[in-house]
């Protein structure tokens, strides 16, 4: 009888220790998603942009740019401005050097330069964050609108105080 009542016991402790580690594990989740912000890929946006229109804020990055990291580290950490993107755009972070093919918006794009360049920078960076008579440089933000037309483009690393205050404005 003893024995019985103890494996009923530990099957009741068990059970409600994964019941407890499954609760734990969706709140860490849900806390991690709060905590970051919801970056999407063009596959990504190419979807989300034909079912709900919404600002978009593209991050273009390299994997060399200190001032991007620092922006990943700082600006992209800022509790403010990760609930901003998060509901009110949307958010894409890319690598300005990314070599493979990206189909959006029923077009191919391509890193042409790949094999030409030290540092190939992608067809779709090119067209949303080039400067003309400027060469291309990182770290670029464009915001662009719900017709994802580009209002505005920043070349430069944007502090939280400084991105919060953009954002606000679009």
């Amino acid at each position: 009888m003893s024995e019985s009542i103890n494996r009923i016991f530990k099957k009741i402790i068990r059970t409600a220790l994964i019941g407890l580690l499954m609760v734990m594990t969706t709140s860490h989740l849900k806390a991690q998603e709060k905590n970051s912000i919801r970056w999407l890929t063009f596959k990504q946006l190419d979807d989300s942009l034909s079912i709900k229109p919404k600002k978009t804020l593209i991050s273009f990055y390299a994997h060399w740019c200190e001032y991007c990291k620092k922006m990943e580290r700082v600006a992209f950490r800022d509790p403010a401005i990760i609930s901003k993107l998060n509901n009110q755009f949307y958010a894409v972070k890319m690598d300005a050097e990314h070599k493979d093919s990206i189909y959006f918006g029923n077009q191919v794009y391509i890193n042409q330069e790949v094999g030409k360049k030290r540092n190939p920078t992608h067809q779709i960076a090119l067209i949303l964050a080039s400067r003309e008579n400027e060469p291309f440089s990182l770290p670029a933000i464009v915001i662009l609108n719900e017709r994802f037309e580009v209002e505005r483009r920043f070349f430069e690393y944007l502090s939280p105080k400084k991105l919060i205050r953009i954002l606000n404005e679009n």
